[in-house]
């Protein structure tokens, strides 16, 4: 499946995001990442070294930015491979209320909401 074909499927469109570092663990290792995209219950980490064990059931994430901190539990959906680093999609299982809160402020405002403002 390609990455036209992951973005078509899915329920909530993801966002691109800046500034978002990811701690991730397979439960073996620590590793660190860059977050790419997100939505509320998705994302997407890149850079992260192959050696991630991709058969883990969930991964623990610690995301950090600026004036942010979350810790997630995330399913692996996809993973694309390159040479010694990969990019991961994964759904999240467990999040705080905080995270949706956050994504809440990057979503862009629905075609209802700009129609209730003008009228």
């Amino acid at each position: 499946m390609d990455l036209i074909d992951r973005a078509d499927s899915r329920k909530h469109p993801r966002m691109n995001i800046s500034q978002l570092e990811a701690d991730i663990s397979d439960g073996k290792g620590f590793y660190t990442g860059r977050v790419q995209d997100i939505s509320r219950f998705g994302l997407s980490i890149s850079d992260i070294p192959s050696r991630l064990d991709k058969s883990a059931d969930i991964y623990s994430v610690i995301l950090d930015g600026p004036g942010t901190h979350f810790k997630l539990l995330v399913r692996p959906v996809w993973e694309d491979a390159d040479g010694d680093t990969k990019t991961i999609g994964a759904q999240i299982e467990n999040s705080p209320w905080t995270w949706t809160e956050y994504v809440m402020k990057h979503e862009p405002e629905s075609v209802e909401e700009d129609w209730r403002e003008i009228h």
